[in-house]
């Protein structure tokens, strides 16, 4: 086998990168995520400290790499994870802010859609408005993992925003009144992406904080404390 090519952004350097790819944000939960659950792992990336690894899970070989925040950052990844190194799936496994009065901390909302307040969406120029929506596959394997393992997960619609700190302060209390259960900043781009290249994505989130409520956990718990929603993605690997 050839060794991968280079990119701007991944140096695999002689490492392979799995046909499946879990991707957190932040590139610390990724190195997390490998060591923690990975067997056999190297490491595939670091250009700009954005962490890759690849490994087997339970005999099966899945790569994990952070995304950085945001549409931007995310869709330069998963295009040359898709186009240049063969990605078939790829899974963003994240945290979210509950929109929801009802979402509590740690539970966790399965993507089927994700509404946006991005300009990305623009550069298809289609004849309407896109709705980017997750592999069907892939969300029905994991609703399917979940029922198996006795866990409940909140399937629906989710925000990915390009703001953080936000000028209109009513801007969550409108997309919540029309359902959407969290925000979180990249998986509108993903599915885009994905979907231009006919593979499949999904999105899966644990609530990290509650928007409504105001109760949040730290940063050190957002790093290392999702266990439980690794334990619905990893299976994916085996599709």
């Amino acid at each position: 086998m050839s060794e991968l090519p280079d990119t701007p952004h991944i140096n695999p350097g002689g490492a392979p990168i799995a046909q499946t790819v879990l991707m957190p944000g932040d590139p610390l939960r990724a190195r997390f995520i490998a060591e923690t659950y990975l067997d056999d792992v190297v490491q595939f990336n670091a250009v700009r400290n954005m962490l890759g690894f690849t490994g087997t899970w339970k005999g099966q070989e899945v790569s994990v790499m952070g995304s950085g925040m945001g549409i931007p950052s995310i869709s330069i990844y998963a295009h040359e994870l898709i186009h240049v190194y063969g990605a078939q799936r790829l899974i963003r496994v994240g945290s979210c802010g509950a929109m929801q009065p009802d979402l509590d901390l740690y539970e966790i909302i399965v993507a089927q859609g994700a509404c946006t307040d991005s300009r990305f969406l623009a550069q298809f120029n289609l004849p309407g408005t896109f709705a980017p929506l997750a592999s069907w596959k892939l969300l029905k394997a994991v609703t399917d993992e979940a029922e198996s393992q006795g866990v409940d997960v909140h399937v629906g619609n989710i925000l990915s925003s390009d703001i953080f700190y936000n000028a209109d302060d009513t801007a969550i209390s409108r997309w919540a009144s029309m359902g959407v259960l969290g925000v979180e900043m990249e998986s509108a781009g993903l599915y885009a992406v994905a979907a231009a290249a006919g593979v499949e994505a999904l999105g899966l989130f644990t609530v990290s904080d509650n928007i409504v409520t105001g109760r949040a956990t730290s940063a050190s718990e957002r790093e290392t404390a999702f266990t439980r929603m690794m334990e619905l993605a990893l299976p994916l690997s085996a599709l």
